[in-house]
């Protein structure tokens, strides 16, 4: 037999000879298909590959009386993990074994949303056990309240486990894109020699090039704004804690943190269900901040609105970001004209019916027309293209929107 590499799924792992495509192909539909009758591949599994197989089964397959497996994606099927600890905890080390990470975090994600499993991420045991991601995060805060004292400082290692990695590869690039636009939302006319921004000076001289010295007379300089101690710009984070909104509120604490690490900015996180609840003392810290949450419950945007209107008193030099899935339980007209009227006044509102890597959401479309209208666009925004908003919104120009 072969040796094998942990979390190499592509590895060869019994005594076939690996270099046969034909044969690889069957393994692969083998463990695919899961075996069984209508499997068709006629391949027997052995060693490392039965191990993958069984630890894929547990999760995808369900039993019958007689213990035949049915094939995956069968109706009605269960998974065979029970709701024995120990059992889990086996079979969360042989899939952290015999898969890469971002296959064990689907796979976790799918056992805590088919077999209930939520409940065992009590003990400190099974949470030492789990590979840490922004969707597990967002299972322990909404078992918060019904977790034992004994758990809780295991579950805030996991939590600051995820927050320290998303700083680690947001943090940087999100100061520097946002210093820039900062800086750009300065300029002065009668700069200073350091201070002068070239490229817009040539560009806003070019009507006086003369030929025949092949050069500009550059009749006005365009430069940056110097640094100042001074707070420009106020960002308000309003953020829906409903459920489905989990991994949002992950990214959005770890963005408020970064936010309000930035003199020029001051930053407000607001958290709403049908309460409102300013967590903007807790910004230097995004694990005590999430916490300080409690996902589920209802919606009321119109309240949260209201709250974060009240704390603005720099209209023109405010960025509200809204990040709901617009599922509003309030009352909807107040919602549209407080946005309105905020507009109105000055501030540069933007909507996000997501902030995660998880594609399009679920949302109220007739919310987001009626946003729209306003000229408000609602859309989902990844990570990584959050900190462009954020830079488009502070200066005042068109969003980068993505094509959907």
């Amino acid at each position: 037999m072969s040796a094998t590499t942990p979390g190499d799924p592509h590895a060869s792992h019994d005594e076939r000879d690996p270099r046969d495509p034909h044969d690889e192909r069957l393994r692969r539909w083998r463990l695919v298909l899961g075996g069984g009758p209508a499997d068709g591949t006629g391949r027997a599994l052995t060693g490392t590959d039965a191990a993958m197989d069984g630890a894929l089964s547990a999760l995808y397959d369900r039993k019958n009386d007689k213990d035949d497996k049915a094939p995956r994606g069968g109706q009605g099927r269960h998974g065979g993990l029970g709701g024995s600890a120990p059992s889990v905890a086996r079979w969360l080390g042989d899939i952290r074994t015999y898969f890469p990470g971002s296959v064990v975090q689907v796979m976790q994600r799918d056992a805590i949303d088919r077999l209930g499993l939520a409940t065992l991420l009590l003990e400190p045991e099974m949470l030492a056990a789990v590979e840490p991601d922004v969707h597990l995060v967002g299972t322990l805060l909404s078992l918060n309240k019904a977790m034992p004292q004994t758990t809780k400082e295991t579950a805030r290692t996991v939590v600051r486990k995820v927050v320290d990695d998303l700083e680690a590869r947001l943090a940087t690039r999100t100061r520097a894109t946002l210093t820039g636009a900062l800086d750009r939302s300065a300029r002065i006319s009668r700069p200073r020699h350091r201070d002068i921004d070239w490229d817009r000076t040539i560009r806003a001289n070019l009507a006086h090039y003369l030929p025949e010295h092949r050069t500009i007379v550059p009749e006005r300089l365009v430069g940056y704004g110097r640094a100042s101690r001074a707070v420009k710009k106020e960002v308000v984070l309003c953020v829906d804690q409903s459920g489905s909104m989990a991994p949002s509120l992950v990214y959005s604490a770890v963005f408020g943190a970064v936010l309000a690490s930035m003199r020029a900015l001051a930053t407000r996180l607001v958290v709403f269900d049908t309460a409102v609840v300013d967590l903007t003392e807790r910004l230097d810290d995004p694990v005590d901040l999430l916490f300080g949450t409690r996902l589920g419950g209802g919606t009321d945007i119109n309240r949260a609105l209201a709250y974060c209107q009240s704390r603005i008193t720099r209209p023109a030099d405010t960025v509200v970001v809204l990040i709901s899935d617009l599922y509003e339980g309030g009352i909807r007209n107040e919602m549209l004209k407080r946005v309105a009227a905020m507009k109105a006044s000055g501030v540069e509102f933007v909507a996000l019916l997501a902030l995660s890597d998880e594609g399009a959401p679920a949302y109220d479309r007739e919310h987001a027309a009626a946003l729209a209208a306003l000229g408000v666009p609602a859309f989902a925004c990844t990570p990584d293209l959050f900190p462009e908003v954020m830079a488009a919104a502070l200066e005042k120009r068109p969003l980068p929107i993505p094509e959907t």
